[in-house]
């Protein structure tokens, strides 16, 4: 059972997160806290898999917490930002001081399952309404735009809905197929490409033209 805490200093927001994650068969949440010197307590207390932290809240705010926690090995907690700000200069922050996702809170309620298994795989999962602007400066790795993969027509379908932000239960139902099948595409893409994480594949879509920027 995967444990997660949960930092937001408003009520209604933990309350939702909290069904939400409870409703997945493998995670629990282990603890609530209001603010940021609560939630630091928590975490050394409860060592959680995951804390689902927002950026602004009373005492330690956000992105302190998430580099304490993270450079804290001891306490193995992957931290996933989920805010309503997503000025890139907090984005920039919390990536820099190790944070494993950072979700807007507008967001669909499956992509927070998402970036926390993606968290615990060791993946970072940014929301896809950043993902789109942070793609307008990303470029791929050299080698990945020369290969040019051999992808399916599905693998290709797949990466494009990957880059328009999908999540897998999203991209399966616009396929008409199972989360799992998607799971698996997305899987031989990232080999195809060279072993690279979501965000790489959403990158290499939009750069090769697989998606239109119109």
């Amino acid at each position: 059972m995967t444990t997660v805490v949960i930092a937001d200093d408003h009520d209604m927001v933990r309350h939702g997160f909290r069904m939400v994650l409870s409703a997945q068969p493998d995670l629990t949440v282990v603890g609530e806290a209001g603010n940021g010197n609560l939630a630091w307590d928590l975490v050394r207390r409860l060592r959680p898999a995951v804390l689902l932290a927002d950026i602004r809240m009373p005492g330690m705010d956000g992105l302190e917490l998430v580099s304490r926690v993270t450079t804290t090995p001891a306490l193995g907690t992957k931290v996933i930002v989920v805010t309503t700000f997503d000025e890139d200069e907090y984005i920039g922050r919390a990536l820099r001081n190790g944070a494993s996702g950072f979700l807007l809170k507008v967001s669909a309620p499956g992509l927070l399952v998402e970036a926390v298994r993606a968290a615990l795989a060791g993946n970072a999962l940014i929301s896809p309404e950043v993902t789109v602007r942070l793609l307008e400066r990303l470029r791929p790795d050299r080698e990945v735009r020369q290969a040019d993969p051999p992808l399916t027509a599905r693998e290709r379908d797949v990466a494009t809905l990957v880059a328009r932000g999908l999540s897998n239960d999203e991209i399966g139902a616009e396929l008409h197929v199972s989360p799992g099948t998607v799971k698996t595409h997305v899987a031989h893409i990232s080999l195809k490409l060279g072993g690279v994480t979501r965000v790489r594949i959403a990158a290499w879509a939009w750069e090769s033209g697989l998606v239109s920027r119109s």
